[in-house]
């Protein structure tokens, strides 16, 4: 902890207090909207982008809510995010690393579904194809947008839309919290990341000056 803070289990039964009582995603909503406010989007979007990112666990993650990605061949969590066009979190979950991509989709697309009611189109990667494209129409009304990667090339590709949700992973991967994962507790985890988002934005409200949305957030 900073010199100046107060002692760490303070500072902590803060934090829980707030993460339990959804303050802290209060927070970071009400920003998210400020900030899509004063780039002139509506507050609500209506297109997002999905992908999931493997990160190592500390010791301190219990077995019970770490898995193996084969594919990453890491052993630990696996971050999912949803962004709108702008990078800016919708929603997050965070899942043993084991959990597949459409999986951990099927939970996180409806609870986004619910709370923007203009979502209509999400783009993601080949990790989401299959059922879950036909899925996500029927039964959500959203377009998912598989964004596939030419065989033909070789080497680094910036692909169109996806590009957007990996620079929000490097984004909080700047949060040396978030290099790796060291929470006993999933929601923690997604409240960190919270956390991280919160002052990415709060940062670039500043650099703008005092902006008409940030006040009505306010």
């Amino acid at each position: 902890m900073p010199s100046d803070f107060p002692p760490w289990p303070r500072v902590y039964a803060f934090f829980a207090r707030w993460r339990d009582a959804g303050l802290v995603a209060e927070l970071h909503d009400r920003l998210r909207e400020a900030v899509r406010d004063a780039e002139g989007r509506d507050r609500e979007p209506s297109a997002a982008v999905i992908d999931s990112q493997s990160v190592k666990a500390d010791a301190t993650v219990a077995l019970t809510s770490r898995g193996y990605d084969a594919g990453k061949k890491i052993n630990g969590r696996k971050r999912h995010l949803l962004t709108d066009t702008l990078g800016l979190l919708l929603a997050v979950l965070v899942t043993p690393a084991s959990t597949t991509d459409r999986d951990a989709a099927r939970l996180l697309l409806p609870a986004a579904r619910g709370r923007f009611a203009r979502l209509a189109r999400v783009w993601a990667d080949g990790g989401y194809t299959g059922h879950l494209v036909d899925w996500s129409a029927t039964r959500l009304g959203v377009v998912l947008d598989i964004v596939r990667r030419s065989d033909d090339l070789r080497g680094f590709q910036v692909l169109p839309r996806r590009w957007v949700v990996e620079r929000s992973f490097a984004w909080c991967l700047r949060s040396r919290r978030l290099v790796r994962d060291y929470e006993r507790r999933t929601d923690t985890s997604e409240a960190v990341i919270l956390w991280s988002m919160t002052m990415l934005m709060s940062r670039r409200l500043a650099a703008r000056g005092q902006e008409p949305g940030l006040a009505r957030a306010a």
